[in-house]
This record gives C-alpha cells, sequence and structure tokens, in this order.
C-alpha cells in the first residue's frame, strides 16, 4: 500500500513522532495505522530505557493548591534540558505528578525507597492476616507477596495507578513522556501539606 503524506501527517499528529520515522513506520506496517503506531511506541519506549542512564539535573519544581487552599503539594521533576522544562508537555506532565500526590497520598517515591524495616513489618502482618484466614503455610508465602505488590501500588508513587488513566501506573506514563519528549525524565522528590496535620 502506498504511504501518503496525509498519512504521515496523521501519523505523526497521533504520535509526536518525526516525519521520516512516521513514514518509515507505515512502511513497515504496509500502510496499517494502528501496526505504526505500536511500532513507534516500541521504538520510542526502547529509546526511552537507553535515555535513563543520562543526567536530568534541569527541570521545574511544580505546585498544586487544592481547592479552599487546605492540601497542597510541592514535586521536583527534572529533566536533561532547561528547553524541555519551558515546554508546555513537561509542565503538564509535572502538575499531573503533583496532583496524583494530592490525590493518593503516597508515603514513597519508588518500591526502593521504602525502609527495609517497613517492609519487614508488613510482610510480617500480611502474613499473620493469611494464616488467620485458615490458608496453608506454603500457599501464606504467595499471598503476601500478592498483597505486597498492593502495598506498593498504595505507598509508592511510581507504583500507584494514574488517576486520570488508572490502566498505566505512573512508572509507565513517565516512560512514555520520555520516549515522546526524547530526553531522560525524574520524579526527584514531592511534599504533601495538609492545613494543620502536625497539630496534636
Amino acid at each position: 500500500m502506498a504511504v501518503t503524506a496525509k498519512m504521515v501527517k496523521e501519523l505523526r499528529t497521533k504520535t509526536g513522532a518525526g516525519m521520516m520515522d512516521c513514514k518509515r513506520a507505515l512502511q513497515e506496517a504496509d500502510g496499517d495505522m494502528d501496526k505504526a503506531v505500536e511500532h513507534l511506541r516500541e521504538k520510542g519506549l526502547a529509546a526511552a530505557s537507553k535515555r535513563a542512564g543520562r543526567t536530568a539535573a534541569e527541570g521545574i519544581i511544580e505546585s498544586y493548591i487544592h481547592l479552599g487552599s487546605k492540601l497542597g503539594v510541592l514535586v521536583e521533576v527534572n529533566c536533561e534540558t532547561d528547553f524541555v522544562a519551558r515546554t508546555e508537555e513537561f509542565q503538564e506532565f509535572a502538575r499531573d505528578v503533583a496532583m496524583q500526590v494530592a490525590a493518593t497520598n503516597p508515603l514513597y517515591l519508588s518500591k526502593e525507597d521504602v525502609p527495609e524495616e517497613v517492609l519487614v513489618k508488613e510482610k510480617e502482618i500480611l502474613r499473620a492476616q493469611a494464616l488467620n484466614e485458615g490458608k496453608p503455610e506454603k500457599i501464606a508465602d504467595k499471598i503476601v507477596e500478592g498483597r505486597i505488590a498492593k502495598f506498593y501500588s498504595e505507598n509508592c508513587l511510581l507504583e500507584q495507578p494514574f488517576i486520570k488513566d488508572p490502566d498505566k501506573k505512573v512508572s509507565d506514563l513517565l516512560t512514555e513522556k520520555m520516549a515522546r519528549i526524547g530526553e531522560n525524565m525524574v520524579i526527584r522528590r514531592f511534599v504533601r501539606f495538609r492545613l494543620g496535620e502536625m497539630l496534636e
């Protein structure tokens, strides 16, 4: 099937990929738009994993204040260049992350940030729960692993379902943005304030 300029333009609008990449993807997919999108996504995600090692020292600190000014969030999101930090797409991503933190109140950024003693204690509690439910010992350990994954998805920002698209984790969204923007990106840190929460 002949690849037309209109098809290339449509694919470029859908994916944000370069003209030549879109043309090649359509040629390889024999004009099938869905296959071409899939091909570009795979290629982009592979490129994103290569970018992950590059230094991301630029970026922005984004704030989100919830209606009524009783809840606020600050997040630092980094990228490689000041040019990307000023783009609407990057800033919108940082805003989405700030809203995610406001809505879900994660305790940690990633699984790796959960202290070992917290993890050990959580596993002990989950194991006791499984045994109290009458599960055999050998099955209890498997149940604990499944429930620890749930613990991560509730408490670690990168493991949480994204509030605007729960089929994606926040880490998936980050990888997609890296693929589209073409730079390494890092959610560095966040803090969430609720009015009066430290008062006795």
